[in-house]
C-alpha cells in the first residue's frame, strides 16, 4: 500500500520553489511545468506576460515607425519570462527622437540620467540605453553593439531589432558581474544555451571576457550543484574582474570618474545599499 502524501507539505514545497524560481525570472516557466498544481498563480502570470509582449510590441514599433536605430538587449531567453522592465539601447542621436515618440504615445519620462532615460506608462517601465553602464560608468559600448550584433525577430507579431544570442551571453555576463554582482539561474540558461566560440571572440572584442569567465565558473558550481542562485560573487571576484576591466577597457576609464557624481546625489547611499543587500534583480 503506498503512503499517503501530505498535500499541505506537497503544496509549501511547490510555493516555495515558486518563490526561488521568481527570484531566478524563471516563474512563468516554473508555473508552466507544475500545470495545475498552482493554476491561479499560473493564470495571473501568464496575463502578465501577454501584458508585458503587447506592451513591448507597441513600444518597438513606435521607434521603427520614428525611424529609431535600437535593439532591445537583455530580453531574448532560452525560456518565456516576464521581465520587470523593458531595456532598449538607442543610438545615442536618437535618443530624443525616440523619447518624444513614447512620450507621444502616453509615456512620462520617470527619470534621465547620462547613459539611461526611463520612461513608465500605467506601470509599464521603459529603459533606454546608450550604453550599457552602472553608477554612470560605461562597462560596454552600446554604439558598437548596435552595429555589428542586431538581428530582426517577431514580437507580439511585429518584427522588432534585437541583440544577437551571442550578443545576449555577454551582455548577461556583464550586467551580472559589473552592474548587479548577481548570478541568476537565468544567466546560466543564457550561458548554457548560447555560449559559443562567437560569444568568445565578442567578449574579447568588447573587454568583458573576465566577467563571462567569472559566469562561467559559477554557474559550473551551479550545474555541480555546490552554490544556489540567486548567487552573490564574493568581493574578492568583483575587486579581480574590475581591476582588470580598469587597466584594459579605455571607455571604463573614462566614464569611472563619473561615479564620484553619482555617489553626491541625496539617493545614492539608498540605491547603494539596497544593490549590495537585495536578493535578485
Amino acid at each position: 500500500m503506498f503512503p499517503m502524501l501530505d498535500l499541505p507539505c506537497l503544496m509549501t514545497g511547490v510555493q516555495r520553489l515558486a518563490e526561488v524560481a521568481k527570484l531566478n525570472k524563471l516563474l512563468l516557466a516554473y508555473l508552466r511545468r507544475v500545470g495545475d498544481v498552482l493554476r491561479g498563480e499560473l493564470l495571473r502570470e501568464e496575463a502578465r506576460y501577454r501584458w508585458f509582449m503587447g506592451n513591448a510590441a507597441e513600444v518597438v514599433d513606435a521607434l521603427s515607425r520614428a525611424g529609431v536605430e535600437y535593439a532591445l538587449h537583455k530580453f531574448r531567453k532560452p525560456l518565456d519570462h516576464v521581465s520587470v522592465d523593458l531595456d532598449i539601447l538607442v543610438k545615442v542621436d536618437d535618443i530624443p527622437r525616440a523619447v518624444k515618440e513614447l512620450v507621444r504615445r502616453g509615456f512620462e519620462v520617470a527619470v534621465s540620467e547620462p547613459y539611461t532615460v526611463t520612461l513608465v506608462r500605467r506601470g509599464f517601465i521603459v529603459d533606454l540605453y546608450t550604453n550599457p553602464s552602472f553608477a554612470w560608468v560605461v562597462y560596454m559600448d552600446g554604439g558598437r553593439l548596435l552595429k555589428c550584433c542586431v538581428e530582426e525577430v517577431e514580437v507580439n507579431r511585429v518584427r522588432a531589432n534585437v541583440l544577437t544570442r551571442e550578443a545576449e551571453v555577454i551582455v548577461a555576463a556583464a550586467h551580472a558581474v559589473y552592474k548587479e554582482h548577481l548570478v541568476l539561474l537565468s544567466d546560466c540558461l543564457v550561458l548554457w544555451n548560447w555560449l559559443n566560440e562567437e560569444v568568445w571572440d565578442l567578449a574579447i572584442e568588447y573587454g568583458v571576457e573576465e566577467a563571462l569567465k567569472a559566469l562561467l565558473k559559477t554557474c559550473s558550481l551551479v550545474r555541480e550543484g555546490l552554490i544556489d542562485t540567486p548567487h552573490r560573487f564574493e568581493p574578492y571576484v568583483v575587486f579581480g574582474v574590475f581591476t582588470r576591466k580598469v587597466l584594459r577597457d579605455s571607455l571604463f576609464r573614462s566614464t569611472l570618474p563619473n561615479i564620484l557624481k553619482y555617489l553626491v546625489r541625496s539617493d545614492s547611499g539608498l540605491r547603494i545599499l539596497a544593490r549590495l543587500t537585495r536578493r535578485s534583480y
